[in-house]
Protein backbone atom coordinates (compact mmCIF):
# COMPACT_ATOMS: atom_id res chain seq x y z
CA UNK A 1 0.00 0.00 0.00
CA UNK A 2 1.32 3.39 -0.95
CA UNK A 3 1.03 6.73 -0.02
CA UNK A 4 -1.65 7.49 2.50
CA UNK A 5 -4.78 5.88 2.85
CA UNK A 6 -6.69 8.75 4.70
CA UNK A 7 -4.99 11.73 4.57
CA UNK A 8 -6.36 12.58 1.01
CA UNK A 9 -9.58 11.74 1.49
CA UNK A 10 -9.93 13.45 5.08
CA UNK A 11 -8.51 16.93 3.53
CA UNK A 12 -10.86 16.33 0.71
CA UNK A 13 -13.67 15.88 3.18
CA UNK A 14 -13.09 18.68 5.13
CA UNK A 15 -12.75 21.09 1.85
CA UNK A 16 -16.31 19.89 0.72
CA UNK A 17 -18.02 20.38 3.92
CA UNK A 18 -16.44 24.02 4.72
CA UNK A 19 -19.28 26.30 4.39
CA UNK A 20 -19.04 29.69 2.09
CA UNK A 21 -19.54 32.56 4.04
CA UNK A 22 -22.47 34.58 3.00
CA UNK A 23 -21.90 37.72 1.09
CA UNK A 24 -22.94 40.67 2.33
CA UNK A 25 -23.30 44.23 0.18
CA UNK A 26 -20.35 47.01 2.35
CA UNK A 27 -23.24 49.72 2.39
CA UNK A 28 -22.06 52.73 4.06
CA UNK A 29 -23.92 52.82 7.83
CA UNK A 30 -23.67 48.93 8.30
CA UNK A 31 -22.56 47.51 11.49
CA UNK A 32 -19.46 45.54 11.27
CA UNK A 33 -16.98 43.35 13.37
CA UNK A 34 -13.66 42.66 12.35
CA UNK A 35 -13.66 39.24 13.77
CA UNK A 36 -9.32 38.97 14.25
CA UNK A 37 -8.95 42.03 15.52
CA UNK A 38 -12.11 42.70 17.62
CA UNK A 39 -12.81 45.90 16.27
CA UNK A 40 -16.41 47.05 15.75
CA UNK A 41 -17.91 50.10 14.05
CA UNK A 42 -20.04 51.21 11.17
CA UNK A 43 -18.89 51.22 7.63
CA UNK A 44 -17.54 54.40 6.73
CA UNK A 45 -16.56 54.20 3.09
CA UNK A 46 -14.70 51.56 0.61
CA UNK A 47 -11.05 52.36 -0.13
CA UNK A 48 -9.21 50.30 -2.71
CA UNK A 49 -10.48 47.07 -1.34
CA UNK A 50 -10.80 47.68 2.03
CA UNK A 51 -13.37 48.99 4.72
CA UNK A 52 -12.89 51.77 6.73
CA UNK A 53 -14.81 51.25 10.01
CA UNK A 54 -15.36 53.75 12.70
CA UNK A 55 -16.03 52.65 16.19
CA UNK A 56 -18.17 54.21 19.23
CA UNK A 57 -15.61 56.96 19.89
CA UNK A 58 -14.99 58.26 16.80
CA UNK A 59 -11.72 55.85 15.61
CA UNK A 60 -11.35 54.44 12.27
CA UNK A 61 -9.30 52.16 11.04
CA UNK A 62 -8.83 49.96 8.03
CA UNK A 63 -9.41 46.73 6.78
CA UNK A 64 -8.80 44.57 3.63
CA UNK A 65 -12.10 43.16 1.94
CA UNK A 66 -10.86 39.48 2.31
CA UNK A 67 -13.29 36.24 2.76
CA UNK A 68 -14.78 35.48 6.26
CA UNK A 69 -13.04 38.09 8.11
CA UNK A 70 -15.83 40.31 9.36
CA UNK A 71 -19.17 39.25 10.88
CA UNK A 72 -22.57 41.10 10.95
CA UNK A 73 -25.50 40.36 13.06
CA UNK A 74 -23.19 37.45 14.54
CA UNK A 75 -22.74 36.09 11.30
CA UNK A 76 -19.61 35.13 9.83
CA UNK A 77 -19.95 36.95 6.11
CA UNK A 78 -17.35 37.96 3.68
CA UNK A 79 -18.22 41.81 2.52
CA UNK A 80 -18.62 42.65 -1.14
CA UNK A 81 -18.62 45.92 -2.99
CA UNK A 82 -22.43 46.83 -3.57
CA UNK A 83 -23.69 46.29 -7.35
CA UNK A 84 -24.41 49.25 -8.96
CA UNK A 85 -28.29 49.65 -9.33
CA UNK A 86 -29.63 48.67 -12.61
CA UNK A 87 -31.09 51.57 -14.65
CA UNK A 88 -34.92 52.60 -13.74
CA UNK A 89 -37.78 53.15 -16.22
CA UNK A 90 -38.30 56.80 -16.62
CA UNK A 91 -41.56 57.90 -14.50
CA UNK A 92 -44.60 58.57 -16.54
CA UNK A 93 -47.39 60.62 -15.78
CA UNK A 94 -51.25 59.01 -15.82
CA UNK A 95 -51.15 60.26 -19.69
CA UNK A 96 -48.35 58.13 -20.64
CA UNK A 97 -45.64 61.36 -21.14
CA UNK A 98 -42.25 61.25 -19.71
CA UNK A 99 -42.75 62.77 -16.40
CA UNK A 100 -40.16 65.58 -16.49
CA UNK A 101 -38.00 67.19 -13.59
CA UNK A 102 -40.80 68.94 -10.66
CA UNK A 103 -41.20 72.39 -11.85
CA UNK A 104 -43.38 75.31 -10.94
CA UNK A 105 -46.82 75.48 -13.07
CA UNK A 106 -46.09 77.60 -16.20
CA UNK A 107 -48.42 80.41 -16.59
CA UNK A 108 -51.56 79.65 -18.39
CA UNK A 109 -51.45 80.02 -22.78
CA UNK A 110 -54.16 82.01 -24.16
CA UNK A 111 -55.21 79.04 -25.69
CA UNK A 112 -57.84 76.77 -23.78
CA UNK A 113 -59.61 73.57 -24.00
CA UNK A 114 -63.24 73.66 -23.90
CA UNK A 115 -65.03 70.18 -22.60
CA UNK A 116 -69.15 69.86 -22.29
CA UNK A 117 -69.44 69.59 -18.92
CA UNK A 118 -67.64 68.72 -15.31
CA UNK A 119 -67.52 65.48 -15.43
CA UNK A 120 -65.59 65.76 -18.71
CA UNK A 121 -63.48 68.26 -17.14
CA UNK A 122 -62.52 66.22 -13.84
CA UNK A 123 -61.56 63.20 -16.08
CA UNK A 124 -59.42 65.19 -18.49
CA UNK A 125 -57.98 67.03 -15.49
CA UNK A 126 -57.03 63.34 -13.93
CA UNK A 127 -55.72 61.62 -16.32
CA UNK A 128 -53.83 64.83 -18.49
CA UNK A 129 -53.19 67.42 -16.02
CA UNK A 130 -49.48 66.83 -15.77
CA UNK A 131 -49.30 67.75 -19.23
CA UNK A 132 -52.05 70.61 -18.92
CA UNK A 133 -49.83 72.33 -16.01
CA UNK A 134 -46.52 71.63 -17.72
CA UNK A 135 -47.63 73.64 -21.21
CA UNK A 136 -49.91 76.02 -19.38
CA UNK A 137 -53.49 75.18 -20.49
CA UNK A 138 -56.41 76.04 -18.71
CA UNK A 139 -59.71 73.62 -19.20
CA UNK A 140 -63.28 75.16 -18.87
CA UNK A 141 -66.19 74.10 -19.92
CA UNK A 142 -69.92 74.59 -21.38
CA UNK A 143 -72.63 73.49 -19.50
CA UNK A 144 -73.41 71.90 -22.70
CA UNK A 145 -72.83 72.09 -26.40
CA UNK A 146 -75.37 74.40 -27.24
CA UNK A 147 -73.45 77.23 -26.68
CA UNK A 148 -70.61 76.46 -28.20
CA UNK A 149 -70.79 79.15 -30.86
CA UNK A 150 -71.34 81.93 -28.59
CA UNK A 151 -68.59 80.70 -26.29
CA UNK A 152 -66.18 80.54 -29.91
CA UNK A 153 -67.19 84.65 -30.65
CA UNK A 154 -66.54 85.31 -26.35
CA UNK A 155 -63.25 83.66 -27.10
CA UNK A 156 -62.22 85.60 -29.83
CA UNK A 157 -59.22 82.71 -31.79
CA UNK A 158 -56.99 84.21 -33.45
CA UNK A 159 -53.07 83.94 -34.15
CA UNK A 160 -51.70 82.72 -30.54
CA UNK A 161 -54.84 82.13 -29.12
CA UNK A 162 -56.03 79.05 -30.22
CA UNK A 163 -59.47 77.10 -28.88
CA UNK A 164 -59.88 73.66 -28.87
CA UNK A 165 -62.83 71.54 -27.84
CA UNK A 166 -63.95 68.44 -26.66
CA UNK A 167 -67.28 67.28 -27.78
CA UNK A 168 -69.75 64.49 -26.54
CA UNK A 169 -71.67 61.99 -29.31
CA UNK A 170 -69.37 63.53 -31.98
CA UNK A 171 -70.87 61.18 -34.97
CA UNK A 172 -71.82 61.80 -38.87
CA UNK A 173 -75.31 63.66 -38.85
CA UNK A 174 -75.65 64.41 -34.74
CA UNK A 175 -76.18 67.70 -33.99
CA UNK A 176 -72.63 68.35 -32.30
CA UNK A 177 -71.12 67.47 -35.57
CA UNK A 178 -73.11 70.15 -37.02
CA UNK A 179 -72.60 72.71 -34.50
CA UNK A 180 -68.41 71.71 -34.90
CA UNK A 181 -68.61 72.53 -38.19
CA UNK A 182 -70.30 75.49 -38.11
CA UNK A 183 -67.19 76.91 -35.76
CA UNK A 184 -64.29 75.48 -37.34
CA UNK A 185 -61.65 77.38 -39.00
CA UNK A 186 -57.33 77.83 -38.28
CA UNK A 187 -57.41 78.79 -35.17
CA UNK A 188 -60.53 76.36 -33.61
CA UNK A 189 -60.26 72.54 -33.59
CA UNK A 190 -63.34 70.59 -32.86
CA UNK A 191 -62.93 66.57 -31.83
CA UNK A 192 -64.60 64.14 -29.87
CA UNK A 193 -65.44 60.84 -29.12
CA UNK A 194 -68.66 58.44 -30.27
CA UNK A 195 -70.03 58.15 -27.02
CA UNK A 196 -73.34 59.64 -25.47
CA UNK A 197 -71.47 60.69 -22.58
CA UNK A 198 -68.05 60.67 -21.25
CA UNK A 199 -68.69 57.84 -18.17
CA UNK A 200 -69.30 55.51 -21.26
CA UNK A 201 -65.39 56.48 -22.44
CA UNK A 202 -64.05 54.83 -19.13
CA UNK A 203 -63.22 51.14 -19.79
CA UNK A 204 -66.56 48.66 -18.50
CA UNK A 205 -63.93 46.35 -16.67
CA UNK A 206 -62.52 49.40 -14.57
CA UNK A 207 -65.69 50.80 -13.05
CA UNK A 208 -66.56 46.58 -12.18
CA UNK A 209 -69.05 46.30 -14.52
CA UNK A 210 -69.44 43.62 -17.96
CA UNK A 211 -70.61 46.77 -20.46
CA UNK A 212 -72.42 50.00 -19.63
CA UNK A 213 -76.29 49.60 -20.24
CA UNK A 214 -78.23 50.17 -23.01
CA UNK A 215 -80.35 53.01 -22.36
CA UNK A 216 -83.71 53.45 -24.55
CA UNK A 217 -83.53 56.09 -26.95
CA UNK A 218 -85.36 59.20 -25.41
CA UNK A 219 -84.37 58.86 -21.98
CA UNK A 220 -81.77 60.36 -19.72
CA UNK A 221 -78.61 58.64 -20.77
CA UNK A 222 -76.95 58.94 -17.14
CA UNK A 223 -80.16 58.60 -15.24
CA UNK A 224 -81.22 55.24 -17.51
CA UNK A 225 -77.69 53.62 -16.68
CA UNK A 226 -78.47 54.17 -13.03
CA UNK A 227 -81.88 52.44 -13.32
CA UNK A 228 -80.30 49.70 -15.06
CA UNK A 229 -77.58 48.83 -12.48
CA UNK A 230 -79.56 49.72 -9.55
CA UNK A 231 -78.00 52.62 -8.39
CA UNK A 232 -80.04 55.27 -6.44
CA UNK A 233 -77.35 58.33 -6.81
CA UNK A 234 -75.39 59.57 -9.90
CA UNK A 235 -73.18 61.49 -7.81
CA UNK A 236 -72.05 59.31 -6.04
CA UNK A 237 -71.12 56.91 -8.71
CA UNK A 238 -69.51 58.86 -10.96
CA UNK A 239 -67.13 59.34 -8.11
CA UNK A 240 -66.91 55.54 -8.11
CA UNK A 241 -66.00 55.58 -11.93
CA UNK A 242 -63.53 58.62 -11.78
CA UNK A 243 -61.57 56.60 -8.81
CA UNK A 244 -61.34 54.24 -10.86
CA UNK A 245 -59.56 55.55 -13.05
CA UNK A 246 -55.81 55.33 -12.79
CA UNK A 247 -54.11 56.31 -16.43
CA UNK A 248 -55.02 56.75 -20.08
CA UNK A 249 -55.16 52.54 -20.39
CA UNK A 250 -58.45 52.86 -18.49
CA UNK A 251 -60.01 54.88 -21.29
CA UNK A 252 -61.60 54.08 -24.55
CA UNK A 253 -59.22 54.99 -27.37
CA UNK A 254 -61.53 57.80 -29.08
CA UNK A 255 -60.83 59.77 -26.29
CA UNK A 256 -57.55 59.29 -25.58
CA UNK A 257 -56.78 60.36 -29.35
CA UNK A 258 -59.06 63.17 -29.09
CA UNK A 259 -57.46 64.89 -26.34
CA UNK A 260 -54.04 63.89 -27.81
CA UNK A 261 -55.16 65.54 -31.05
CA UNK A 262 -56.03 69.17 -29.16
CA UNK A 263 -53.35 69.19 -26.91
CA UNK A 264 -50.91 68.62 -29.74
CA UNK A 265 -53.20 71.21 -31.79
CA UNK A 266 -52.45 73.73 -28.66
CA UNK A 267 -48.80 73.43 -28.76
CA UNK A 268 -47.80 73.19 -31.64
CA UNK A 269 -45.34 76.45 -33.01
CA UNK A 270 -47.29 78.59 -35.08
CA UNK A 271 -45.52 79.28 -38.84
CA UNK A 272 -44.40 82.69 -39.27
CA UNK A 273 -47.05 85.34 -40.84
Amino acid sequence: MTGDPYGRDVLAARARARPVDPEVPAEPGLLVHHRASRFTGTLVRLEAGSAVLRNARGQERLFPLAPGVFSVDGRRVTLVRPRPAPPSAPARTASGSIAGPRAPARVARAARIYVEGVHDAELVEKVWGDDLRAEGIVVEYLEGVDHLAEVVREFAPGPGRRLGVLVDHLVPGSKESRLATAVAGPHVLVVGHPYVDVWQAVRPAVVGIPAWPLVPHGRPWKEGVCVALGLADPRAFWRRILGSVRGYADLEQPLVGAVERLLDFLTEPESPA
